[in-house]
């Protein structure tokens, strides 16, 4: 929600994973969306996460077009998950 400027998009990039953390840890594969693609999952998540609202520019029940304009500036992950001992 933070956009492309944040140490985390920059860490994933490049090695294409990451370790969530909730509860447990658990390794996963982050795959990143094309700029096409990302608009229905923007206004998805802006419906979805009040504390986000703040952050994108675009009112949550906008058209899908006004998420269009701005889906570059805000990277989006799919997330898969890599399995127990994955990078052990």
């Amino acid at each position: 929600m933070l956009g492309e400027d944040t140490n985390w998009v920059r860490n994933v990039r490049p090695s294409g994973r990451h370790t969530l953390r909730h509860g447990d840890r658990e390794p996963v594969m982050l795959q990143e969306i094309d700029i096409g693609q990302r608009a229905l999952i923007l206004r998805c998540y802006l419906r979805r996460a009040a504390g986000a609202r703040a952050h994108i520019p675009v009112y949550r029940r906008a058209p899908v077009e006004e998420f269009e304009r701005i889906a570059a500036r805000y990277p989006v992950f799919g997330v898969t998950a890599a399995g127990k001992g994955a990078w052990q």
